[in-house]
């Protein structure tokens, strides 16, 4: 399956970064504009010397945390949202390639923004349902860590200690849990919406009755573990591209800082880090889009394996052939 990713990819490259640069440019600004936001909304935040007054102004510090958690929420669901246009419009791109019936970039962000209405509804299904698992995974380290912090208040340091050692580590791994899970659930509703014209209900089912079950006996047949398999190696190479694609900014920014300290990108001079920054997103651009056809040919698998998709289009094809008389 990457592989077959990869080829299309590579065969592709030029309309798949056609129709991804657009929307990494928007994630870019929105990011731009919410660290300039927070920096004027949070100033403290930024400082050099954060420590001292968050000393001097606890509440003030609190409240200035409070408002930049709320900015970057903002912006995350701003991105997952435009992720999912983005896998939208090129699955659009790719399943019509695959099925002998290419369209063009152009055809393919008008049938994503045509159904922006549908996608945004499923998308606010989706952030509905994510909420509740996430309660639900991160309920046992939460708790532990409530615990924690009554037995503290009641003077046993060492078992506070303890179950805060377990809460921590168990709250972490239910984030994780949370975060892959929302992604595998979701992982083809962009390519249910991009070839199915289903309402935004019937396709937050549709993507889900897709990935579930098995494709045969073995374990490795159950589909949500070939959607995990194959989603975490995915991930590993994006996360590589984004980690490589961000040496130029890192770069820019050395000198007035560490490149991981918030404060370092408030001191880097706008007019060396934009441009640092513009060749990340333009590197995300070429290589974001090979997952996205993954998902794609994902979506297009499960069909083929479970509802005979190429089998059906080939009996609704009109016959070529020519009988003599």
């Amino acid at each position: 399956m990457i592989d077959r990713a990869a080829t299309f990819w590579r065969a592709h490259l030029k309309p798949l970064f056609l129709l991804s640069f657009g929307f990494s440019l928007v994630n870019y600004i929105a990011m731009k504009a919410t660290i300039l936001a927070g920096r004027q909304l949070s100033p403290m935040l930024y400082a050099s010397d954060m420590q001292a007054q968050a000393q001097r102004d606890p509440t003030g510090m609190l409240g200035q945390t409070g408002v930049s958690m709320g900015l970057w929420m903002v912006l995350f669901g701003v991105i997952f949202f435009i992720y999912w246009m983005a896998t939208l419009a090129t699955s659009r791109y790719v399943v019509s390639a695959q099925l002998g019936e290419p369209v063009s970039p152009a055809d393919s962000l008008r049938r994503a923004f045509s159904r922006a209405g549908p996608l945004t509804g499923a998308y606010v299904c989706s952030i509905a349902w994510a909420m509740l698992i996430a309660v639900l995974l991160l309920g046992p380290g939460v708790i532990l860590g409530g615990i924690a912090a009554v037995v503290a208040g009641m003077g046993s340091n060492t078992l506070a200690l303890v179950l805060a050692v377990i809460a921590v580590p168990l709250a972490v791994l239910g984030l994780i849990a949370a975060m892959l899970w929302y992604f595998l659930r979701f992982l083809l509703l962009p390519p249910v919406m991009a070839m199915e014209d289903l309402g935004a209900w019937d396709s937050f089912k549709r993507s889900g009755e897709l990935l579930s079950g098995r494709i045969g006996p073995g374990f490795l047949d159950r589909v949500v573990v070939r959607a995990m398999i194959l989603y975490t190696v995915m991930s590993l190479i994006l996360i590589s591209v984004q980690l490589v694609s961000s040496i130029p900014s890192w770069l820019v920014m050395a000198p007035y800082g560490s490149p991981f300290d918030a404060g370092t990108m408030a001191r880097t001079p706008q007019y060396l880090l934009v441009p640092a920054e513009l060749v990340q997103v333009v590197a995300q651009s070429c290589f974001t889009p090979i997952y996205y056809v993954f998902c794609s040919l994902f979506y297009l698998d499960m069909r083929v394996r479970r509802e005979a998709l190429d089998l059906e289009r080939r009996m609704d094809a009109p016959s070529t052939t020519t009988l003599a008389v």
